[in-house]
């Protein structure tokens, strides 16, 4: 019996799919995503594609229609700490490029128009008594920025990453965690109500090393943060929380990817939204791949949405992908829903009001969170944000 496989049709004034040609279904593991230095091996997003269906393209688009000519870098400024060294990279000049390959079009663009990238060095075997601190400042142009934060064999620190201001901003964040190193990054995106950030973070864990990533989205009208983690080294762990906030107008998206690569690793995922207002969204997309050499891996991610007012929504995706049984274990979970009737009703019952009530549950909600980032006055100041977001929430 012999078979015959048929052309697809060709519908005219048609062009194939950004994912594949017709008749190919879409690439949909993230694993298998393309990767290019060039912008135009990805094309402009439609929206169509598999990694931008849930964007909104329109409102990221002026990233993109700029001029490369009038394009310009993003003003970053470090603070000085004891054992951390700064100084730019050229493309081409290691180690800008080791672990960062772009997978979507304004990452590329990043590359492509950041001659300099700032490179954050903790020295080999030094532990930082204070938060190296980045302020990264964009305003109304397109602006562009590719950061190189690399903990050396042995080192032990937090860099903490401030957004404020205006912003049109394209950004590539590589992070580099060498054998033994304990590094936290922590993202904190504060913007003005217009701005738009499209942010690729990716990081590779060496031997016995981990890392603490960390994201926080208050402010902003589109803010995309989509880090992307390879345990690759024996025994490296991840811990990839997230923290957002909503409100009316507002689109907060992180799409997570985390790649158990080396043999015994430890990956624990954990991002939790708010969500208030007319039109406010959140987009929460997490992969997790156990490859079929990472025997013996313990992997877990989860996303919890609280949302607090009518025409607010929440979209939340898990993926899973194991290629191998040896594991010690892995999972994923998703919750989206409003306030607890019964949580309430308890408050309410010991006197506290409806107001405070839900205060304090969005609090301890989100203060699980905000509690993991290990900067005590970055907490207080984080806590404050939020109690301020509730009350304007109440107030309009």
């Amino acid at each position: 019996m012999s078979s015959t496989t048929q052309a697809p049709v060709v519908v005219p004034g048609s062009t194939a799919h950004t994912d594949g040609g017709w008749g190919i279904a879409p690439i949909q593991t993230r694993s298998e995503r393309p990767q290019s230095y060039e912008p135009d091996d990805f094309g402009v997003p439609t929206g169509r594609e598999v990694n931008w269906k849930h964007t909104p393209i329109d409102r990221l688009a002026p990233l993109w229609q700029t001029d490369a000519a009038l394009s310009r870098p993003a003003d970053i400024t470090v603070d000085g700490v004891d054992g951390v060294t700064v100084d730019t990279l050229a493309a081409g000049s290691a180690p800008r490029g080791e672990v960062f390959t772009p997978e979507d079009y304004p990452a590329a663009l990043a590359w492509a128009r950041t001659p300099e990238a700032t490179r954050i060095q903790l020295q080999a075997g030094v532990e930082l008594q204070a938060p190296v601190v980045v302020d990264v400042r964009a305003d109304a142009g397109a602006t562009f920025a590719h950061l190189v934060i690399e903990a050396a064999p042995n080192a032990r620190g937090i860099v903490l990453l401030r957004h404020a201001g205006p912003a049109l901003l394209a950004q590539n964040v590589e992070i580099i965690v060498r054998d033994g190193a304990a590094l936290t990054v922590v993202s904190v995106q504060r913007w003005d109500d217009d701005a738009v950030h499209a942010a690729a973070h990716q990081a590779r864990v060496g031997r016995d090393a981990s890392l603490t990533h960390v994201v926080v989205s208050l402010g902003g009208s589109v803010v995309r943060v989509n880090p992307s983690v390879e345990l690759a080294g024996p025994g490296s762990r991840a811990q990839l929380y997230g923290v957002s906030f909503s409100d009316a107008g507002q689109h907060l998206e992180s799409q997570v990817y985390l790649h158990h690569k080396g043999p015994h690793t430890v990956g624990d995922v954990l991002y939790k939204g708010a969500l208030q207002g007319e039109s406010a969204r959140s987009v929460w997309i997490g992969d997790v791949l156990i490859g079929r050499d990472a025997v013996g891996t313990d992997s877990y991610e989860a996303n919890r949405n609280l949302v607090l007012t009518d025409g607010a929504r929440a979209d939340s995706i898990p993926n899973l992908e194991i290629e191998t049984g040896d594991i010690a274990g892995a999972g994923h979970a998703s919750a989206t829903g409003r306030f607890d009737d019964e949580q309430l009703f308890y408050l309410q019952a010991r006197g506290i009001s409806e107001a405070e009530a839900r205060r304090l549950v969005v609090i301890g909600f989100l203060g699980e969170i905000v509690q993991r980032i290990g900067i005590p006055s970055l907490e207080e100041e984080l806590f404050e944000a939020i109690e301020r977001e509730l009350a304007e929430g109440a107030a309009a």
